[in-house]
């Protein structure tokens, strides 16, 4: 599911965008201010919709600042008509700009649109073959890389394992049991129970603040979404 960024400290206005967006099958992540959106998780965003007045900034610097790190489409939405202010939006990086009151069916039309010029002419945004991703995070088995939010990361060949592995079983807790056996092909003894957990916890220092590997006490380790409290 394409996730859509909306950005507007207008609520009623937001919770109207994720209405349209949610019906049109889009997953919606509501900030409301330029800290927001800052925070928000951005790597996983399709398509971003910032309103140009924001409490504490302006949609053209937040939309020239997330240009300068991200490729995804942007629409500039605001209560201005006016020609000068589109110009800024678009000589700012923005993608399409759509004035208030907005048709909620035209908004979804043009959502649409953006994304399939996105993916049409940006080939990495297509499914790859061999590629499992998580949010930010993304291992080719072909080439044998794992990066997180475009950082490279540099695993052994059983770090790379068990990470496969938890990544081939989204959401489902795996045992330290299934876990050995995976990685050496042999059965697994309590005496190996520091060598998985060994392992683990040099995967979680090298992502850094960002653990997508979540400990499920008593049974083993599951890949949930990244945050600071994977532990």
């Amino acid at each position: 599911m394409e996730k859509i960024l909306v950005a507007d400290d207008e609520r009623e206005i937001a919770e109207l965008l994720e209405a349209c967006l949610s019906a049109g099958g889009y997953e919606v992540i509501k900030c409301y201010s330029a800290a927001d959106v800052r925070k928000a998780p951005l790597s996983e965003v399709s398509l971003a919709i910032l309103d140009i007045m924001l409490p504490d900034g302006d949609g053209f610097s937040l939309c020239r600042e997330l240009r300068e790190r991200y490729l995804f489409p942007i629409i500039m939405l605001t209560a201005r008509d006016a020609d000068a202010d589109k110009i800024v939006g678009l000589s700012a990086g923005a993608d399409d700009y759509m004035t208030k009151p907005f048709q909620p069916m035209e908004l979804v039309a043009r959502v649409q649109a953006q994304l399939r010029r996105y993916t049409r002419y940006n080939p990495g945004r297509q499914e790859e073959t061999g590629v499992l991703r998580c949010g930010g995070l993304r291992l080719d088995t072909l080439q044998h890389t794992v990066t997180l939010d475009g950082r490279l990361l540099n695993l052994t060949p059983t770090e790379f394992t068990i990470l496969k592995m938890l990544m081939e079983n989204p959401g489902k807790v795996l045992s330290a049991e299934q876990l050995y056996f995976g990685v050496w092909g042999e059965s697994y003894y309590n005496k190996n129970t520091n060598t998985i957990t060994s392992h683990i916890r040099h995967l979680r220092e090298k992502m850094g603040e960002s653990q997508y590997i979540r400990t499920v006490w008593g049974i083993g380790y599951k890949l949930g979404e990244g945050g600071q409290n994977g532990r």
